[in-house]
């Protein structure tokens, strides 16, 4: 008697595509303003301190911060957006951006999202017009 040996084909799995978007994150000393959009630019979600929270004075809270990221979270994720790029920005000429800027990362990544890049695109002048104030600059 010969031997037959059967061979089970295993289906290929696809690898499933991780879908991408672009976290635009604005943090002034005033407000946060976060604005998610896909790779082309358009927008899936957009959501600023005012929104979360009704105290002028809390709007760039990192507590507030943690709640937009919440919220963004929400949206983005019956989209199937696995994999987030973020861009930060800071008011123009400011060294640093605003207290939620860390805050909103730290949370989308703890919601499950993957942080491809971190990039800060703050305006800064390369010589320009003058600074108002006049010759002898601003005086009490």
């Amino acid at each position: 008697m010969v031997k037959t040996e059967e061979v089970v084909k295993v289906p290929k799995v696809k690898k499933e595509r991780e879908v991408e978007a672009i976290v635009n994150i604005y943090t002034s000393f005033n407000n946060t303003i976060v604005h998610v959009t896909d790779i082309s630019g358009k927008t899936i979600s957009k959501v600023t301190g005012g929104m979360v929270t009704k105290h002028g004075r809390l709007k760039a809270n990192p507590t507030t911060a943690m709640f937009i990221a919440k919220r963004i979270a929400e949206d983005i994720k019956d989209m199937g957006i696995k994999l987030l790029y973020f861009r930060i920005r800071a008011k123009t000429r400011n060294p640093a951006p605003g207290p939620g800027a860390h805050a909103i990362i730290k949370s989308l990544s703890r919601s499950g999202f993957k942080v491809a890049n971190i990039l800060d695109t703050t305006r800064f002048p390369r010589g320009g017009p003058r600074k108002k104030g006049g010759r002898r600059g601003r005086r009490p």
